[in-house]
């Protein structure tokens, strides 16, 4: 069978989430080919034996002839070095996206790599992932019915922000769009702030003389909200420092209503704690009932 003549897809990094991207992608009739570009061939390997790629190659030279887009899924601390690197070897007409978690730090990244604003590189991020990590744990329907956030700066061509868009769209996701402050702060509260305490209460417990009893007791509501401390610790420890900012705003916000739950406790204000767990459940509730509301209308 002939091949499409559709976009050429780079996908430099191979791991959950850009395997992920490429097994949604590949066999679309509107996809021409989908490349794997890293450094280390037996990681390509295991993305080509996965289905996550047609071909692989450690040479940027060979992935990005002729490419239309190339999507970054390298950790946040790694997209300097990369960009670097493929640089001398991207045509013209490419467009540049990427999945990492923070924008600021990328957008930061990418133009000082370029020496400014890059028209054609849109900033992306898909609400989408689990704690596990490798292509061995990606799946194409990862994205379906999942937001991913572009967040193109006053310079982004419209035409690439268009290409991208489409390209998230393939994949079955909900597309939205929002500045790079918005975005950093909006997920600094919903989504890394969460890890941290996941991460923090987990280690927090290991540290107590007695924490191999207290994880032999623990209970299912434990294993919920840690579920999360399972997640690549490199990627977080990227995200913590290239998201710093807008979480140590998080974090001191935290804190604080952290402080006022411990004067409930101190007070023995029963009516007071009941009624900070009583408006968390409502909020959390309608929350649930909007995403199932929002699935059922597709």
């Amino acid at each position: 069978m002939a091949q499409s003549t559709g976009p050429r897809i780079c996908l430099v990094g191979v791991g959950l989430i850009a395997g992920s991207l490429g097994l949604a992608l590949r066999g679309r009739p509107e996809i021409g080919e989908v490349i794997g570009l890293g450094r280390h061939p037996e990681q390509l390997q295991r993305a080509l034996a996965h289905g996550a790629v047609d071909r692989v190659t450690v040479s940027a030279a060979d992935a990005l002839a002729d490419v239309d887009i190339v999507v970054l899924g390298v950790p946040l601390g790694a997209i300097r070095t990369v960009m670097a690197e493929i640089r001398p070897h991207l045509p013209e007409q490419a467009v540049i996206t990427d999945v990492g978690s923070a924008k600021g730090c990328v957008v930061a990244d990418v133009e000082a790599e370029f020496g400014g604003p890059l028209p054609r590189f849109v900033p992306g991020h898909p609400i989408a992932g689990t704690e596990h990590s490798g292509v061995e744990a990606a799946f194409g329907r990862l994205f379906v019915d999942r937001r991913v956030i572009l967040t193109p700066t006053p310079q982004t061509d419209e035409d690439a922000l268009e290409r991208v868009q489409r390209l998230w769209a393939w994949a079955g996701a909900r597309v939205v769009t929002m500045s790079v402050d918005h975005h950093d702060r909006m997920l600094a509260m919903t989504s890394h702030l969460p890890h941290m305490l996941a991460f923090g209460l987990v280690d927090s417990l290991a540290s107590d003389p007695s924490h191999e009893e207290i994880f032999r007791y623990a209970a299912g509501g434990f294993r919920d909200f840690t579920r999360i401390a399972s997640s690549d610790p490199v990627m977080w420890r990227d995200i913590c420092l290239g998201n710093r900012d807008a979480l140590l705003e998080a974090l001191a916000a935290y804190r604080g209503d952290l402080e006022q739950l411990t004067a409930l406790i101190e007070a023995a204000d029963g009516e007071g704690l009941e009624g900070v767990f009583r408006n968390a459940k409502q909020i959390r509730d309608g929350y649930l009932q909007w995403f199932e509301d929002r699935v059922d209308e597709d």
